[in-house]
């Protein structure tokens, strides 16, 4: 465990191994500790980095309104200040808008990206055809951010996981030290719905990311990831995909050892 400050700002990390470098971009709610499971395959043949990113858990939160491109841009001096550069980066969900978001800004830190069911509802809503797919899974965040809105962290998290992203009944499921880093950070999701960047990818600049791609959904989770993963697939020159088989939106949680068995190769180019 350690901490390093890149951007203006205070990331708690955990490093291990060594080798060629990967760094894990955990996704909305959570923190770095949601990559556990996965951290030891890893480990064993690269340096690999997981992070809490800004605001969450062990990490600075400045109190301001921040935005995914001080995520990007928090990532880029991580990799930079950490002497990993090029890296492989993964992202999930959320934390893989802000890996293809350094794609675009810093593609000379990486030398290739995984990223898992980001949820770029702006790049549906730019599509007439994808437009109500866009609209549908917005009316259910704006459930969570009505809960938010009015400070309740618990009930917020638990509409959340139970209709967004797990499913029915998922939130009881959960162990308690999960649900707590859920509600504790509750407020980092609000801070992201208010940020009108947060969930639109620029793709004209995402065209120009040369270096190789891996894009990952589930076949039970919404569709609306795999719209989204359709035309992020259509815009990168080198995307490769990849259907896990009743994983979720958590493969590295849900399937631990297929999630390295098919991350691990591509991170060791």
């Amino acid at each position: 465990m350690a901490e390093i400050r890149v951007n203006g700002v205070s990331l708690h990390y955990e490093a291990r191994g060594e080798g060629p470098g990967v760094v894990l971009v955990h996704g909305s709610w959570t923190d770095g500790d949601t990559w556990a499971h996965v951290m030891p395959g890893l480990a064993e043949f690269t340096a690999v980095v997981a992070y809490d990113r800004r605001g969450h858990s062990r990490s600075e939160d400045l109190l301001t309104q921040g935005s995914v491109h001080e995520d990007a841009a928090d990532l880029a001096g991580l990799i930079q200040g950490l002497g990993l550069a090029p890296a492989f980066v993964c992202g999930d969900s959320y934390g893989a808008l802000v890996t293809l978001r350094l794609a675009t800004a810093c593609p000379d830190l990486l030398r290739g990206i995984a990223v898992h069911e980001p949820p770029g509802t702006g790049i549906l809503l730019a599509e007439p055809d994808l437009r109500p797919i866009g609209r549908a899974f917005a009316e259910r965040v704006a459930a969570v951010r009505e809960l938010l809105e009015q400070a309740e962290s618990a009930a917020a998290a638990e509409l959340y996981v139970d209709t967004i992203v797990f499913g029915p009944g998922a939130w009881s499921q959960l162990p308690a030290p999960v649900r707590h880093t859920y509600i504790r950070n509750a407020p980092t999701f609000l801070d992201e719905l208010r940020d009108p960047d947060a969930f639109d990818l620029d793709l004209t600049g995402l065209a120009r990311y040369g270096d190789p791609a891996l894009l990952t959904q589930s076949d039970d989770s919404a569709p609306l990831f795999g719209e989204v993963l359709d035309l992020i697939d259509l815009t990168l020159p080198k995307a490769e995909r990849h259907l896990y088989e009743g994983a979720g939106h958590a493969p590295h949680l849900s399937q631990p050892e297929e999630w390295v068995r098919v991350v691990l190769p591509r991170a060791l180019v």
